[in-house]
């Protein structure tokens, strides 16, 4: 187990000392100071976003912090088992007004004020117990099942936090953090190999004969490049078909959601970019891409106005 996710446990775990719960103001800042320390490109992203949905960004952010941490930096499954039913019953406590914790301290605030239900927050912890127990996918389909609970309950947060939840707006949110999430495996083969795991489908190896062997011995072969060049397009088709939702969300959310989207159309470039060798590095968006993706983005934003 890390040492940041032991610290956090020992403060603020199911075995920690009972204390009242922080304020809200202290939870907050928790919560911020999380997202800031964690994950650099979120914190940079935050500030395209409209001032009064900051806070609660963090707040969701911290929430899927906590929950990836318990399930994969305990190097135990069982113990991420339990941790992952004790943040669900966190989870309950919060939507009975009882919160405890410092992340639904602040999270009960988000979810009052946009009337946000439990369920994406429920299925994230489907997806992690998930990863516990399932390490390959023979179908395409399979697949997808997954992505509905680890990714797509994300983008469905996001819709109530910007007021635009259509049956419309949740297809195309759908699609694009199905998008995200397949273009996250396609660049995550070696990591997620090295956890055990392989999301890319069976019948997709099948299909350009690949084998579990060549995953052992970290193999890209011509029939790995094929079988990742057609992961890759179809997680582009996913990101291409939600692009529809940048026009659909209010006027706020427009930078961030484009961004999203072209931010994933970007890693999916990295990665035909390096002739889909995703073993011996991994691909990466650089600095100046990125500057120059939000650039274009807002740029583009503005323009359009």
């Amino acid at each position: 187990m890390t040492a940041s996710i032991l610290d956090e446990l020992a403060r603020f775990g199911p075995e920690a000392c009972s204390a009242p719960p922080l304020s809200l103001a202290a939870a907050q800042q928790y919560c911020r100071r999380l997202a800031r320390t964690h994950y650099e490109n979120f914190t940079v992203a935050s500030w395209l976003l409209p001032r009064t949905l900051r806070q609660h960004f963090f707040g969701v952010y911290a929430y899927c912090r906590w929950a990836d941490d318990l399930a994969d930096e305990t190097g135990d499954t069982l113990r991420s088992l339990e941790l992952l039913d004790w943040w669900e019953r966190q989870l309950d406590d919060c939507y009975r007004a009882d919160a405890q914790h410092p992340v639904f301290v602040a999270l009960a605030e988000t979810i009052t004020t946009f009337a946000i239900p439990v369920d994406p927050f429920r299925d994230l912890l489907t997806a992690f117990r998930q990863d516990q127990r399932q390490t390959r996918y023979e179908t395409f389909d399979e697949l997808l099942g997954y992505c509905r609970h680890s990714a797509n309950p994300v983008g469905r947060i996001v819709l109530h936090l910007g007021r635009c939840v259509t049956d419309e707006n949740l297809r195309l949110s759908d699609s694009v953090c199905t998008g995200l999430q397949l273009a996250n495996f396609c660049q995550d083969v070696a990591r997620d190999y090295a956890r055990g795991r392989i999301y890319l489908p069976r019948e997709s190896w099948r299909q350009f004969g690949y084998d579990e062997a060549m995953f052992a011995r970290h193999e890209c072969n011509a029939a790995f490049r094929k079988l990742l060049q057609h992961e890759v397009i179809r997680a582009g088709a996913y990101l291409e078909s939600g692009w529809p939702l940048v026009e659909r969300v209010p006027s706020g959310l427009r930078v961030p959601v484009a961004l999203f989207v072209r931010g994933g159309c970007a890693i999916l470039g990295a990665i035909a970019g390096q002739n889909y060798d995703v073993w011996k590095r991994r691909p990466v968006v650089t600095r100046f891409t990125k500057a120059s993706l939000m650039f274009g983005t807002y740029l583009a934003d503005k323009q359009g106005k």
